[in-house]
């Protein structure tokens, strides 16, 4: 039987990275050392993932008719994942990003939706789309009525919801009642009243916060590791060590490789451990990525 489909619906941004010495401050001019286009968006990164981690990713999304949704679907392609469902919209350009690197593989970064913000909820009416799938994965780069209309149509269909709840933004009641598995990053875990995260400890009291609202609740804590609970277990795993090349896009390996090893069965600590092991890859700069130049209009 095959493996059932992870469904994303999220982002989709041509990333323009930057490199420098360090990042700037406010009203400074730093000087790069050089820049590239990158594949991106939350959605897109997480779909791509899904694949490289040996799981089937089909992803609902939007471009703008330019040589930024060449770019974007030729790295969908490139990942392996269905794009038939992502669409083209008239009159906006498609999502990007400005994502500036420093020396030691840290980053900040602005994104800007365009497209992204066209997503209809009627398009989650097509029955094939939901064709197969045992997992939907979401993230807020994308307008919140379609998170809470992907949520409810899966909850429709006894399809569980993973939920990345970055960047941040305050969440209706009616939409975290739908979502089955939280991951937050330590800054999100701050931001939605767990607390200050700087230690595995404040992590899974983070985690333990959480899981008042959510059925299964991950804290990331970057180099330190994470933190998990759902229901009476809870657990916290150091990450690997490793020499960083860039961090730029390691929580979205680490959604990829979560979704896939749930859906393949793997249990939650051992889908976590997966995921956490996949995520210290990509930082060391190990994880294949499906970048290409933009193809012309």
């Amino acid at each position: 039987m095959p493996r059932p489909v992870i469904l994303v619906v999220g982002s989709l941004h041509h990333d323009i990275m930057v490199e420098a010495g360090h990042l700037p401050r406010k009203d400074e001019t730093a000087i790069g050392t050089r820049w590239y286009p990158k594949f991106g968006g939350k959605g897109g990164n997480q779909a791509v993932a899904v694949v490289a981690q040996g799981g089937t990713a089909r992803m609902l999304g939007a471009v703008g008719r330019d040589a930024f949704g060449h770019f974007l679907r030729a790295g969908l392609q490139a990942g392996g994942v269905d794009a038939g469902f992502v669409r083209d919209v008239a009159g906006t350009g498609s999502g990007m990003s400005v994502a500036i690197q420093d020396a030691d593989g840290d980053y900040a970064a602005t994104i800007v939706p365009g497209a992204n913000l066209m997503i209809g909820a009627d398009w989650l009416a097509d029955a094939a789309l939901w064709q197969d799938v045992g997992l939907l994965v979401l993230q807020n780069e994308i307008p919140e009525p379609i998170n809470l209309a992907a949520a409810t149509a899966a909850r429709a269909r006894g399809i569980r919801t993973l939920f990345n709840a970055g960047p941040f933004r305050p969440l209706p009641p009616a939409f975290e009642a739908l979502v089955d598995i939280l991951v937050v990053n330590a800054v999100e875990a701050e931001m939605m009243g767990a607390g200050q995260v700087a230690s595995l400890d404040a992590a899974a009291d983070a985690a333990r916060a959480l899981s008042a609202r959510f059925g299964a609740v991950i804290v990331t804590a970057g180099s330190l590791g994470l933190a998990a609970r759902a229901a009476e277990d809870a657990f916290a795993l150091p990450a690997r060590r490793v020499d960083a090349v860039s961090a730029h896009g390691a929580g979205d390996c680490f959604i990829g490789a979560l979704a896939a090893a749930l859906v393949k069965g793997d249990g939650f600590r051992d889908a976590c451990a997966l995921a956490s092991e996949a995520a210290a890859l990509h930082v060391a700069g190990r994880t294949p990525r499906p970048d290409a130049p933009p193809s012309k209009v």
